[in-house]
């Protein structure tokens, strides 16, 4: 069948289908971008914005020599629109790059829905397209039916974890007497606002985590599912040992009263500390740091109170835990993301095995430009293996299917260099100058190899 005139169909209008969109677009050709929402949410979402953000707002360092970072950077360099609109609408946040989420994914909403080649169709689809050019962009929360007819189509189970989100609480309700600015080491500006806690504090918070009744996982208990280690309910690491938290989100490494030293004349540190992260442009509203949660609304206002300068917090939005769901991608795609039964099928986002928002968007640029290029009658590419993009993405279909579990972007994944380097933070400055030459040198050939 001849798909050169018809439009590709991107289904689902998260990060990667909205990156995946773009890309189809920006080569010339038309999409159909199909999105559920609003008229039907997910557990985790909330409006009917393309590229809404559920989990946190942050998509990691922002620097080269950490592995987000260098993945923002190639994609910068490959003309992203997401990571576009994230530098246009990140706030403050130290280290890290986050964003103003609802002024990012609306801006995201406008550029789609006025542009002349795209059309967006707001309603749930409940099967693969059975003709043409298609992109599958899911995400971890694919819709029953379509998730019924990807099981037929590809003769196996989906994998899954369970995942969940943090609450965020308004700036005006925290007691400002108690809570200090700072970001960790003094790394960028103040950024973060933090809770610090004595061992008591500490103490008796934990102890009220572990005694806190959770919601129920609805329609989950039969799966074999279980929590993704990068984002664990913060009942669960409090399970898990008295100093599980001090030592993860509550470390308070880094981290000094301000204006304090003890009798020999040393900054003090904290026993523990919560953190919180800027929200929205103005700072009215915070994240709370690696909190995400599976307890009942009532239980977590009631346990978060808890914690030094949240004892009056307004809770703008509380935490909520859900499934995610992924292929087997080394059972079913190639490194350029097409299904190796059908190669007119791609796939992109965290339906693919990658983790986290950069590894999402990095996905949804591969498999536009490839839809695109099939389009168009040409061969699809893949990027190379140097970069962190394309280490990651030849992970995903060439990792042990038995074993297959989320991967994140990480310097573990890139061949190695020429040259041993011992200074783990040269070493990964080594690596992003290669990733980024590679990538230039890529890019000036014309994606030909």
């Amino acid at each position: 069948m001849d798909t050169s005139t018809l439009p590709t169909h991107v289904i689902g209008g998260g990060l990667a289908g909205t990156e995946a969109a773009w890309q189809i677009v920006r080569a010339g050709r038309s999409v159909v971008l199909h999105e559920m929402r609003p008229g039907k949410l997910t557990p985790a979402h909330q409006t009917g914005h393309l590229a809404e953000l559920v989990c946190s707002n942050s998509f990691g360092a922002r620097t080269v020599d950490r592995a987000a970072g260098l993945l923002h950077e190639e994609l910068r360099r490959l003309g992203s629109l997401v990571i576009q609109e994230v530098d246009a609408h990140a706030v403050p946040a130290g280290g890290a790059l986050a964003v103003d989420r609802t002024a990012f994914s609306e801006a995201l909403t406008r550029t789609l829905a006025h542009h002349p080649r795209v059309e967006i169709l707001q309603e749930e689809v409940h099967a693969i397209p059975e003709n043409g050019l298609a992109v599958l962009a899911t995400g971890p929360l694919t819709g029953d039916d379509l998730a019924a007819d990807l099981h037929r189509f590809t003769g196996l189970d989906y994998l899954s974890f369970f995942d969940a989100a943090s609450p965020i609480v308004k700036s005006d309700s925290l007691d400002e007497s108690v809570i200090f600015k700072a970001s960790r080491y003094d790394k960028g500006e103040a950024a973060y606002l933090n809770c610090p806690m004595t061992r008591e504090e500490y103490i008796r918070l934990r102890e009220e985590l572990c005694r806190a009744e959770q919601a129920a996982v609805k329609d989950f208990e039969h799966l074999s599912a279980r929590f993704f280690e990068g984002c664990l309910p913060i009942e669960e690491m409090a399970r898990r040992g008295e100093d599980t938290m001090r030592f993860g989100p509550l470390k308070p490494v880094g981290l000094n009263y301000p204006d304090s030293m003890d009798d020999r004349g040393r900054p003090l540190r904290p026993y523990a500390v919560v953190q919180l992260r800027q929200e929205d442009r103005n700072g009215k509203l915070w994240n709370l740091v690696g909190f995400q949660t599976n307890l009942k609304w009532g239980e977590q206002k009631r346990v978060f109170r808890l914690i030094p300068g949240l004892e009056k917090a307004e809770f703008v939005r509380l935490g909520v835990m859900h499934r995610n769901t992924f292929l087997n991608a080394p059972e079913l795609l190639s490194a350029s993301l097409q299904f190796k039964k059908r190669p007119t099928l791609l796939a992109a986002g965290q339906i693919t095995g990658t983790e986290g928002y950069t590894a999402a968007v990095a996905g949804g640029w591969l498999a536009g430009t490839n839809a695109a290029r099939l389009a168009a009658g040409l061969d699809p590419v893949t990027l190379p293996s140097t970069t962190m993009a394309g280490a990651l993405l030849n992970f995903i279909a060439t990792a042990s299917p038995k074993h297959f579990q989320p991967m994140p972007p990480n310097f573990g994944i890139l061949p190695e260099l020429a040259r041993k380097i011992r200074n783990k933070r040269e070493r990964y400055a080594a690596y992003a100058r290669r990733a980024l030459e590679d990538l230039d040198t890529w890019m000036n050939r014309g994606h030909d190899h």
